[in-house]
């Protein structure tokens, strides 16, 4: 098992390598303009000249992150126990959940702003509602993947409900929920970043981005997304982690 991580550790690592040296070269090579693409050498050195208002909208961006995944996960999991028990319900509420997974954000951003208001709440609101598809299929699907033996056994106890769904169903759902977390990081961030941008924001990694892009400062809108990509990055890591000590009864962790 340590041997497998430390593979997977070395060709993570050389992945990066590779792809960082394919970057700087296209760039120097081509000579593109800083606000189509920007070299890592120079984003590195424009974040290590003046970290500090970087590393702080990157605290504020992580929290709305943060925020956003826990509130939609708790209201995931309340429609998908809801939909795994009552199938004509799933079907009923598909051509919603489809409809927030096709709607472009730039369509009702505004719509969020005015009901919700500007500032923290709009993004986190947008974090939240943009993640929920994602993890209510994860919980339905997982809830119906409860081991039938398992069901026989909780049904011939005459086990409750909430047995049943606290200490099967529930734990069955757990590995497609964190499949479905780090899919909701990388969409959450998106989310986060466009609404910092464009609800009235006067912080976050995404407001720092829009005032850079307003300016035509490619350096500081490439530092931007750069701090976007490693916050994801550790969000990844962390959950990562997490799984491994929560799932280790569960055959992907062995």
């Amino acid at each position: 098992m340590s041997e497998r991580r430390s593979n997977t550790a070395l060709w993570t690592v050389i992945g990066t390598v590779v792809l960082i040296g394919f970057w700087e070269t296209i760039v120097r090579l081509l000579d593109v303009r800083p606000m189509v693409l920007l070299a890592p050498s120079r984003i590195v050195s424009t974040f290590v000249d003046d970290p500090g208002p970087y590393l702080q909208d990157a605290w504020i961006t992580g929290r709305h992150l943060v925020y956003g995944l826990a509130i939609s996960l708790a209201i995931s999991l309340l429609i998908g126990a809801a939909l795994a028990a009552i199938r004509p319900l799933e079907h009923a509420s598909q051509p919603m959940l489809v409809l927030i997974m096709v709607t472009p954000w730039v369509a009702y951003i505004t719509s969020v702003v005015l009901i919700v208001g500007s500032g923290q709440r709009a993004v986190v609101f947008l974090v939240a509602f943009v993640t929920i598809p994602a993890f209510v299929y994860a919980t339905v699907g997982g809830m119906r993947s409860a081991d039938p033996a398992a069901r026989e056994l909780f049904a011939s106890i005459d086990a409750s409900k909430w047995e049943v769904l606290w200490r099967l169903r529930l734990p069955s759902a757990l590995p497609s929920l964190f499949t479905a977390m780090r899919f909701n990081i990388g969409l959450g961030l998106g989310a986060a970043y466009f609404a910092e941008g464009a609800a009235l924001r006067l912080d976050g990694l995404g407001d720092t981005g829009r005032r850079a892009a307003s300016f035509s400062d490619g350096e500081g809108l490439w530092t931007t997304i750069l701090c976007t990509a490693v916050l994801g990055l550790l969000a990844q890591v962390i959950v990562a982690v997490v799984e491994r000590s929560t799932l280790r009864w569960h055959q992907s962790q062995r």
